[in-house]
């Protein structure tokens, strides 16, 4: 059964352009322009050019820093579909800020995954299409379907190639030996963890590494860097326990702050991540950064949700 309006339409606001714009060349589309500015006072102002009535929409933008104007630009141009009479909306947002508060940790503790989840539904989507949430149990949040893609697949078919009997996948925490466990299976790799204490946020003291990492080459598998404490010291750690090489990668590279001094003296040799954020020019131009496109799967995958066909299929080849 055909769920969707007939006939596709591709948008996209500021946050990821070059993204947005490698995603309409796979599917050989257009992205058509929203007129994306600002008043005076800082409002975000959106217009849509084109009509979307009965056209099935899919807006681009992640909520990557600025966080709160990315975000404000997603809302206001899915209230704009919805008022356009679009025929679906389907949210791609290829990185989920806010997703870091997905629990109370602590007494009066916000829960913004869960506030997001349903402002998005609220403004007008249908469905979310996103990658490498921090915790799977976001899509719990929401209360239209949610699409889940993952960056595993990419990330160890660039890994494989060079990957000998002597590597090691590495948890950089205890929060993330499923995705460490997961992405070890697909590279036929052994696993070890790094075991972390946080006396405070953004402060990380790393205790002891769990596993065999002496005189192999580690690879540290997470879902984001943010400003690379936890990256960085896993990897001192791992070559005082004798590891011969580090390597790292992970879906976002959101890189703020102290991120790019960090890794840039740190001993990992290479950092691989793809470009669900927009990453400018100066951090690809490091020596230690590779960025691998997802403009491909999150095409397949738009495809797909536009086919009303399987997205499970889109990962086996």
């Amino acid at each position: 059964m055909i769920t969707h309006g007939n006939s596709i339409e591709l948008l996209a606001g500021n946050s990821n352009k070059p993204l947005a714009d490698a995603i309409a060349k796979e599917l050989k589309l257009t992205v058509s322009a929203a007129e994306v500015g600002k008043f005076s006072d800082g409002e975000i102002s959106i217009s849509l050019p084109k009509t979307v009535r009965g056209k099935d929409v899919f807006i681009i933008q992640s909520t990557s820093s600025p966080v709160n104007d990315n975000l404000m630009e997603l809302l206001i141009m899915i209230d704009a579909c919805k008022r356009a009479s679009a025929g679906r909306i389907t949210a791609v947002i290829p990185y989920f800020g806010y997703a870091r508060q997905d629990r109370k940790a602590r007494p009066r503790d916000p829960i913004t995954a869960k506030l997001v989840a349903d402002i998005l539904t609220t403004a007008g989507a249908n469905r979310v299409l996103t990658m490498d949430l921090h915790a799977a149990q976001i899509q719990g949040f929401f209360e239209i379907p949610v699409d889940h893609l993952y960056g595993a697949p990419l990330l160890a078919k660039y890994f494989k190639k060079q990957m000998t009997e002597d590597w090691v996948v590495v948890s950089p925490d205890v929060g993330s030996v499923g995705r460490a466990r997961n992405f070890a299976s697909r590279v036929d790799a052994t696993l070890a963890i790094v075991d972390k204490r946080r006396p405070k946020a953004n402060a990380i003291e790393v205790m002891n590494v769990i596993g065999d990492v002496k005189g192999k080459t580690c690879l540290m598998v997470d879902d984001m860097i943010d400003t690379a404490g936890t990256i960085v010291q896993g990897a001192e750690a791992l070559v005082k326990n004798g590891a011969k090489e580090v390597y790292a990668c992970c879906t976002h590279g959101v890189l703020s702050g102290p991120a790019m001094e960090r890794l840039t003296n740190s001993p990992i040799k290479e950092v691989v991540i793809l470009d669900t954020i927009d990453i400018p020019e100066e951090i690809r131009n490091n020596p230690k950064i590779k960025v691998v496109s997802v403009a491909k799967l999150i095409a397949r995958a738009i495809a797909t949700v536009y086919e009303d066909t399987s997205l499970s299929a889109i990962y086996e080849d």
